[in-house]
């Protein structure tokens, strides 16, 4: 096997001290060496004011994640893809699915690995999810509800960025849930109508409820809100022919038919880098935007209502 692949992160904020520095540093696949960053730095790595100032001065270099907000992840993908690096995009992989795809296509031109990563798929119950339901015979699912509800202040204090155009707003986490739905699904999954409730001060909405169908005619419905807690609600249920299919608390625990599923070791951001890694070795990508074309469909054919600020 080859050795540690030296690998870089930009964009240093909450999500990758929290979840990718620890998960790297549990990876011996990876070596970090560089961040890049405006306002912060790592202790014991190169620290530099952005990524182009680090592409330069790092040509060793063999992979980067990029944590930065989806707005720039683009121009920060496309200069790492180009300079020769491999490239593994937090959730959402962009601020639009179309910037999303031509990346897939520089990073196929330029013989490099693309991920566009979904933490939530990494969840402990989804894999098994995923094979009960497509052990069932077609049409075994009959309705499908998601409830994603937490507290926006409390998992993204003060960040201006959400409320921008191409932040997405609610659906920040809402993805979260929809990564999951289009994993574990045996079938594809369409969006007729939303509702997006927007701040007077915002750009983006604060709750969402889509309505969406399954090719089978199945009705998936999710709700998702900013404004709910202290206790946050991460839900989905499957009801099929076969009972109930349930996953709780983000994908930690999964019900089927009413009794509980043993499940591994929660380690999602782990899994994300084995997986980042396996790519690599394999000379292949993996940019599944199904989960952000539904947030963009929802932004298309949404409706639209006003609430009061959100006083930021």
């Amino acid at each position: 096997m080859t050795s540690a692949y030296k690998l870089a992160v930009a964009g240093i904020g909450k999500i990758a001290r929290d979840q990718h520095f620890p998960a790297i540093a549990a990876q011996p696949g990876f070596e970090l060496v560089a961040c890049a960053s405006r306002n912060a730095s790592v202790d014991g790595v190169r620290n530099y004011a952005d990524l182009d100032a680090l592409l330069a001065a790092e040509p060793s270099l063999d992979a980067v994640s990029l944590c930065a907000p989806p707005q720039v992840r683009f121009a920060q993908a496309r200069a790492a893809l180009e300079a020769g690096k491999h490239v593994m995009l937090e959730k959402p992989p962009g601020a639009s699915v179309s910037e999303v795809e031509a990346l897939r296509d520089i990073a196929q031109t330029h013989g490099r690995t693309l991920f566009a990563s979904w933490h939530s798929r990494a969840a402990s119950a989804v894999e098994p999810a995923r094979a009960w339901l497509a052990s069932k015979e077609a049409g075994a699912v009959r309705a499908v509800e998601i409830r994603w509800k937490e507290d926006v202040r409390r998992w993204h204090p003060g960040q201006q960025w959400i409320w921008e155009p191409g932040g997405l707003g609610v659906f920040d986490p809402g993805i979260n849930a929809l990564s999951i739905v289009t994993r574990i699904l045996p079938r594809e999954i369409a969006l007729r109508a939303a509702t997006l409730t927007i701040p007077r001060d915002t750009a983006t909405p604060i709750a969402a409820e889509l309505d969406c169908i399954d090719t089978n005619g199945a009705p998936v419905r999710a709700s998702f809100d900013w404004r709910h807690g202290p206790v946050e609600e991460w839900d989905i249920d499957v009801d099929t022919d076969g009972g109930r299919l349930s996953i709780r608390e983000g994908g930690k625990r999964l019900s089927i038919a009413g009794e509980a599923v043993s499940l591994g070791l929660e380690r999602e951001y782990p899994a994300l880098y084995e997986r980042f890694r396996e790519l690599i070795e394999r000379g292949e990508s993996d940019v599944d935007v199904r989960p952000l074309r539904l947030v963009a469909d929802a932004f298309l054919l949404g409706k639209h209502v006003e609430t009061e600020p959100f006083g930021r």
